[in-house]
């Protein structure tokens, strides 16, 4: 199970949704100047996310606006969607381009424009699993716990 933390930010009926920051541990990695990842991580660093997360160990009833929630999600769901978003299209610009050159020997243009219909018809299929799946709460983050949010401090103002 992946966890992280974040703030409540708005309360539902049936979900919550939490603002979290994303952190990545690339000082520690070998790595660092290689990684796609690293690169995202500098130029989006400190961005804000928004989940919309489904009940789990606690109800959305027992949160309010500032809690501190730890959210989790299996492992699998992130194996499962990174084949998704990463073979689909590559498997699918292949059979594009295989099809076509079988449908044309010669051309070297009609690869490239099978492999080119075919990675758009695999961006469109992973983009489909997504609206299949937008709803499934197997694949949604879910509540294991949370911190109560700190009361804010008040100071009176002197009106006069």
């Amino acid at each position: 199970m992946l966890t992280e933390r974040g703030e409540v930010v708005a309360v539902e009926a049936d979900a919550v949704w939490v603002e979290t920051l994303r952190q990545s541990t690339c000082g520690s990695c070998a790595a660092q100047k290689g990684c796609g990842h690293g690169l995202l991580n500098r130029l989006g660093s400190g961005r804000r996310h928004y989940i919309r997360v489904l009940p789990g160990s606690i109800q959305p009833a027992a949160c309010r606006v500032g809690d501190t929630v730890d959210i989790a999600i299996p492992e699998t769901v992130i194996l499962q969607g990174s084949l998704v978003v990463y073979l689909l299209p590559l498997l699918a610009m292949l059979a594009g381009a295989a099809l076509a050159a079988g449908q044309w020997p010669a051309s070297d243009l009609a690869a490239l424009g099978g492999a080119a219909a075919g990675f758009a018809l695999g961006v469109f299929g992973v983009r489909l699993h997504a609206v299949r799946h937008a709803d499934d709460p197997a694949l949604q983050p879910t509540l294991l716990g949370r911190t109560t949010a700190q009361p804010a401090r008040v100071e009176a103002l002197e009106l006069g």
